[in-house]
């Protein structure tokens, strides 16, 4: 058995200049790896202290430059560095923790919540289109949702229009080719969304195994305040984003006035709603 002062021995031979600074430097780490329970760290986990060990490496070698004898060992002076190291190393994997608790706990949240895309069924009946609604209105409205039609409506719609389907799936591609970079900044802004979402966990996560009246839960409480305001304004501007085309994207695209797309749209929306509702509501 190695006695207690291994190390201080074996820094004398190595100031003695009988052991090369790469051997001391191995037989410290082998001391060090065969010894864990000396050092009753991580509770007894050898994995979790040959990790510790591995990032404490460059330290140690360090630390054999900078020491000087002067009251301490060489033995205290390296448990010492350990016991300070693993407190570091504690908090580094207890952050890593509450981040990747962070990031499943937000992502399970989101495909919790998550909705898949309605499928669009065909209708079996032919529905007739009343006579008031005229093809380019229907045309609009179409265009309007470009972003959620498939090639096949597309041509269905056409067919029913008379218009040349090939046309009008040219003037879709057209519409989502000027949409690109506004799609672009509606991923780049939901991703960030997402970070900060995390960030928000992480910060509330740190507040709960802290203790109150500190000033490190004052600090994360105070991130977690301002983190928590800055993620329902991202919020708030993601939903206020639209998702189907402008009436003036399609008059550019079709080349007509902007006037001519909001008097059709409106006309629409003015059909859609009964105008005989409220007499109906005062009938006794």
């Amino acid at each position: 058995m190695k006695s207690e002062k291994y190390l201080s021995d074996l820094y004398e031979m190595y100031a003695n200049k009988k052991i090369s600074k790469n051997n001391f430097e191995g037989k410290i780490f082998r001391h060090l790896l065969e010894n864990f329970e000396r050092f009753r760290l991580f509770r007894g986990n050898r994995d979790t202290w040959s990790d510790f060990l591995a990032s404490l490496y460059p330290r140690i070698v360090r630390a054999i430059d900078l020491y000087r004898d002067q009251g301490s060992s060489f033995d205290a002076y390296i448990t010492s560095l350990i016991h300070c190291a693993a407190k570091e190393y504690r908090c580094r994997e207890s952050d890593r923790s509450m981040t990747e608790y962070a990031c499943w706990k937000a992502r399970a949240e989101d495909m919790a919540v998550a909705e898949t895309e309605p499928e669009y069924i065909e209708n079996r009946k032919r529905v007739s289109i009343p006579n008031e609604v005229n093809p380019r209105q229907i045309l609009f409205l179409l265009l309007k949702s470009y972003f959620f039609v498939s090639e096949e409506f597309v041509k269905k719609v056409s067919q029913t229009i008379g218009m040349d389907a090939v046309l009008v799936q040219g003037i879709v591609d057209e519409l989502r080719k000027r949409r690109s970079d506004k799609d672009a900044e509606i991923m780049d802004l939901r991703e960030r969304l997402h970070c900060q979402h995390y960030r928000c966990i992480a910060y509330q996560k740190r507040m709960f195994y802290t203790q109150k009246g500190t000033d490190y839960h004052d600090r994360m409480k105070d991130r977690y305040e301002r983190a928590r305001k800055r993620f329902y304004k991202m919020k708030k501007r993601l939903g206020g984003i639209r998702m189907s085309a402008s009436n003036r994207m399609i008059a550019d695209v079709l080349g007509i006035p902007r006037g001519t797309v909001d008097s059709s749209l409106s006309a629409i929306k003015n059909r859609m709603i009964p105008g005989d509702i409220d007499e109906g509501s005062n009938t006794t």
